[in-house]
């Protein structure tokens, strides 16, 4: 053998053996990687596998915790190790280690044995930080300014402080909260990339304080640290008709800086008497709903070096409680996608408008010269009406407008600080100058949630659905799940929550998003077991209690559970979701839900002049019984998990009450509904509320109502979620797809062809003779709709969890319709599945990909009698197939991790 050919074949064998090699990746402590300032006593561990083989499988793993990263690369002073585990555990392992200390930072690393006997390397060196744990831990007191505002709109007000530092520094940290919404800089410059900061919780019960490495904002010598504070939902507008002062009519500040020095010497600097406040800061007025007035030539009062001059006054400190404030466990508000102008039109109105492109949350920023005192005025409109003019009447009390007046000094970067606006257009006024991609450009601001899902098909108007969809997820994923985010509402609906929150989850990482949100319904559940109908609660009690809404208590918790597996959320939730169902029971007659508010199947088809009964109107108390054998059956479903034997007998027979009590109210005897829309039988069906020999005609009339209807949907909120999963789990997966290709009103596809680039409230937002529907409820970004993203996941590519997590994992693609090809892609807690086929010239393709430490059962559609291969190998061949079978014209098998590619 030559030499070349030696070197060759070693190159080979190299490349053979790391392309064969097993490793740990991907780690996360609750949901996070490597996050600082947590209060999770027993946080939880997750991580992924990646390897070439197929069919892998962990088979152990080993886990170590250290208070240094040293001390873990040495195996030392370990304060937590599990030794060799034999488990295929690899997400939501929970720390059980000695007792967690404030403010320490502890390391971990994860190795892991597969199936094949081999062992990976330690992986990388990850770690998390404990935050303040207890009232004690804090040493700043709460300030406020030193005159009392009375909640009244005005400046808002800055909180300021010097000092010294003398040493070098090792490391520091800075906790701080507010009653308001906070921007902190340290030196000048802000700190941090979040905005909305503590972001928005039930602020009585729970006051969210973040935690900032701030060692390289500091400098040698004197430093200066200053906050500004906003209304925001502390005391801004709040609900309708411009409420105020909801929690509290001052904003005041928590702020406590911790320096290390490198001697081992530590100070703290903490918000108390010493601290000075100024209402002559840049931000003249700040509110959610109706925008900022930002003066730029106020900005040198904001780089003040001395606040012993000037109307600097002592701040008041104030005794307030401590004890609500927690760290947070969601993602936080960021920037993220940047939109240069589409086009500068000028309306027929003479007003200059720039189209973005795209209906999107956030605000316009500017760069712009001009003269001392100059007022620009940028207003925000989703749509402009027929003649082409700015329409901004959906809007109701909200202004959506943002002013700005130059510092005539320099280019003036504009934005907001401490509001966001939904939008496509602007209108601005008071500037004459060139208006492009140099001077204004749009920037979506939402919550920093990873995208783990994609969707593709042949059809570029599906396409752009799914883009709506998204958009409309991450427009209104600001802090909180809110219905829409532009008119004086932007409240955190739980029905419409509830309805998508398994598209969300398809589309992004939203666990820590709803986390941090079920924590806020639970507190803001009422005593009674009541569930109001927007969290955080800022609504009466009269409104508290509605189907489809309240229920948002059992339904997340266990969707939640479903698609990443987290026993503890589920366990931690438990109380919440009986108190529901124990609540519906206290109030039922007869065992029959038949009380109470209720918003029904909200902005269900219907017609003005309804004279032969077209509209689809279901009964509310019909609702609010299917809804309560929901509910029902997800509490045994958790109860099941928990381990919870007693509660599942008791709500096993309870609910077979319920349904008795359905059955004998609101059928008759030979399976009509009292309803007879499509939502009726949509609910009926999907909550399994109908003996099995009344299911397959019941289905057969939803079926026909549909093409009573011309193929089109008549369903509201409540319905919509289930129709195309109902129609194809009784064998009309057909209907299903001429749905969901119908593109005349109502549908789906009627506002994508009318040039929405969100999801509308209403099915008819524009009509189609381009008016509007009423300026009371007319929101052009309103996410529920979009709910039919969870069945193109599930049924059009076929990606399914069958075990929790996506440890298991169904693959059964549907084709149907017109489509030529689909495809989809989801990140899950054990890596990427894939789905994706194409039918041309006869011939069928299906690609799969599943990741290690799982197994996907796959159905291959419609393959009869034909030759089916796996990467051109016979399917009895083919390396990591098991259990294959013909089953009802479909191919059936059983797949390990891996890529797969089939062709029939």
């Amino acid at each position: 053998m030559n030499k070349l050919s030696a070197l060759f074949l070693l190159i080979h064998f190299s490349v053979f053996v790391q392309a064969q090699k097993l490793e740990v990746g991907q780690l996360t402590c609750n949901y996070k990687q490597n996050p600082i300032g947590t209060d999770v006593l027993q946080p939880q561990f997750s991580w992924k596998l990646s390897a070439t083989e197929r069919n892998v499988m962990q088979k152990a793993y080993e886990l170590r915790v250290a208070s240094s990263d040293k001390d873990l690369l040495n195996g030392k002073n370990l304060v937590w190790q599990t030794g060799k585990v034999n488990s295929d555990q690899s997400a939501h392992v929970i720390y059980k280690g000695s007792a967690l200390q404030a403010k320490q930072r502890y390391y971990w690393q994860v190795r892991v044995w597969d199936n094949n006997g081999k062992a990976s390397d330690w992986s990388v060196v990850n770690f998390w930080e404990m935050g303040l744990l207890s009232p004690k831990d804090w040493s700043a007191k709460w300030i406020q300014t030193a005159r009392d505002t009375e909640g009244k709109v005005g400046p808002a007000p800055m909180f300021g402080r010097s000092f010294t530092v003398a040493k070098e520094i090792k490391n520091a940290r800075l906790y701080i909260t507010a009653h308001g919404l906070y921007e902190a800089k340290l030196n000048g410059k802000k700190i941090g990339d979040h905005y909305f900061t503590p972001g928005w919780t039930s602020y009585h019960k729970r006051l969210q304080y973040q935690t900032y490495d701030v060692t390289q904002a500091l400098k040698a010598g004197k430093n200066t640290a200053l906050v500004t504070i906003g209304d925001g939902w502390y005391r801004g507008n709040l609900e309708f008709n411009n409420k105020r002062n909801l929690y509290g009519k001052e904003v005041g500040l928590l702020f406590q800086l911790e320096i290390e020095y490198a001697d081992g010497k530590k100070e703290t600097i903490s918000s108390d008497q010493d601290w000075k406040t100024s209402f002559g800061g840049p931000v003249k007025a700040s509110d959610i709903y109706n925008g900022e007035t930002y003066d730029a030539r106020l900005e040198k009062n904001a780089l003040v070096q001395d606040f012993n001059t000037g109307d600097w006054q002592q701040a008041k400190v104030v005794d307030l409680k401590m004890d609500n404030l927690v760290a947070p466990l969601g993602p936080t508000v960021s920037k993220h996608e940047h939109f240069a102008p589409l086009k500068v039109i000028k309306t027929p109105k003479g007003e200059i408008v720039i189209d973005f492109g795209q209906n999107l949350v956030g605000w316009a920023q500017l760069k712009i010269k001009g003269k001392a005192g100059d007022t620009l005025t940028i207003n925000h409109a989703e749509v402009l009406d027929k003649d082409g003019n700015f329409y901004t009447e959906n809007l109701r009390k909200a202004k959506q407008e943002n002013k700005y007046i130059l510092s005539g000094t320099k280019v003036d970067v504009l934005e907001p600080h401490f509001t966001f606006q939904g939008f496509r257009y602007i209108k601005i006024t008071g500037y004459k100058g060139k208006l492009d991609s140099t001077t204004v450009n749009a920037i979506a601001v939402y919550s920093d949630m990873k995208p783990t899902g994609l969707f593709s098909t042949s059809n570029p108007l599906l396409n752009q659905l799914q883009s709506n969809i998204q958009w409309g997820q991450k427009g209104n994923f600001v802090d909180v799940p809110t219905d829409c985010p532009q008119r004086d509402e932007r409240l955190g609906w739980t029905g419409d929550a509830q309805v998508f929150f398994k598209t969300a989850a398809y589309n992004m990482d939203v666990a820590g998003f709803f986390d941090k949100w079920l924590h806020d319904l639970k507190v803001d559940q009422h005593p009674t077991g009541n569930v109001p109908v927007v969290i955080p609660d800022v609504r009466t009690i009269k409104n508290a209690g509605s189907a489809g809404w309240g229920d948002v208590a059992t339904i997340i918790p266990w969707d939640f559970y479903r698609a990443y597996g987290d026993k503890e959320l589920l366990s931690r939730q438990y109380s919440s979701m009986k108190a529901w169902v124990e609540y519906i029971r206290s109030i039922s007659k007869n065992n029959l839900w038949n009380s109470g508010p209720h918003y029904g199947d909200w902005l269900f088809y219907t017609m003005a002049d309804d004279r032969d009964g077209k509209a689809a109107i279901t009964d509310k108390f019909f609702i609010a019984q299917a809804f309560y054998a929901h509910s029902t059956q997800n509490l045994i479903n958790a109860a099941t998990v928990l381990g919870n034997t007693e509660d599942v007998k008791a709500y096993t027979e309870l609910l077979k009450i319920i349904k008795k009590a359905f059955l004998d109210e609101y059928v008759t005897p030979s399976g009509r509904l009292v309803s007879s829309s499509q939502t009726a039988y949509v609910l009926a069906l999907n909550f399994d509320l109908l003996p099995e020999n009344l299911r397959a005609q019941a289905a057969q009339r939803l079926a026909d109502n549909v093409a009573a209807y011309g193929n089109h949907l008549t369903t509201g909120f409540l319905g919509t979620p289930y129709l195309c999963h109902v129609l194809t789990r009784f064998g009309y997966n057909d209907v299903a797809y001429k749905l969901l290709l119908q593109d005349t009103y109502p549908s789906w596809l009627y506002p994508v062809k009318k040039g929405a680039t969100t999801i509308w409230e209403r099915w008819d937002g524009i009509k189609p003779d381009g008016s509007f529907q009423a300026v009371s409820m007319n929101s052009f970004n309103h996410y529920a709709y979009g709910a039919i993203g969870d069945w193109m996941y599930r049924t059009v590519t076929g990606i399914n969890e069958t075990a929790p997590g996506y440890k298991e994992i169904s693959i059964a693609p549907k084709p149907g319709g017109d489509l030529k090809n689909a495809g989809a892609e989801l990140e899950t807690m054990y890596g990427k599945v894939k789905s994706a086929w194409s039918v041309a010239d006869g011939k069928t393709k299906i690609d799969i990909v599943v990741p290690p430490n799982t197994t996907a059962r796959v159905i291959l559609p419609g393959t009869g009698n034909a030759v089916v291969t796996e990467s051109n190998v016979a399917l009895n061949k083919a390396k990591g197939l098991r259990a294959i079978k013909n089953v009802d014209n479909n191919t059936e098998l059983t797949a390990g991790s891996g890529t797969y590619h089939f062709e029939y």
